[in-house]
């Protein structure tokens, strides 16, 4: 399927793209090239391939879920303004 100048044109008007006089060509040939590429990949027999969700069967490596950090809670709340119950205390911001 090849597109014509009359066809670019009206794309173009209704996509709102302003296309020069002399990018009409490049434009039509670049479409054309680009529906040449789906024509090919629509001639490929997929017959028996199950689709992937992902183009790399790739698994994602996890690290084991272990504490590495120690207990800091009481120096943290040692410097800050106002602590109550274990609890940072924040001024009313809504009202």
């Amino acid at each position: 399927m090849a597109l014509e100048r009359s066809e670019v044109e009206k794309i173009a008007h209704l996509a709102r793209l302003g296309l020069n006089e002399g990018d009409i060509p490049q434009t039509t040939e670049t479409l054309n090239n680009i529906l040449g590429l789906i024509d090919q990949m629509q001639a490929v027999d997929t017959q028996g391939i199950e689709p992937l969700a992902h183009p790399l069967e790739a698994t994602q490596r996890l690290r084991a879920d272990v504490v590495t950090e120690s207990n800091q809670r009481d120096a943290y709340q040692a410097i800050a303004p106002a602590v109550e119950s274990g609890l940072y205390l924040v001024p009313k911001v809504i009202e």
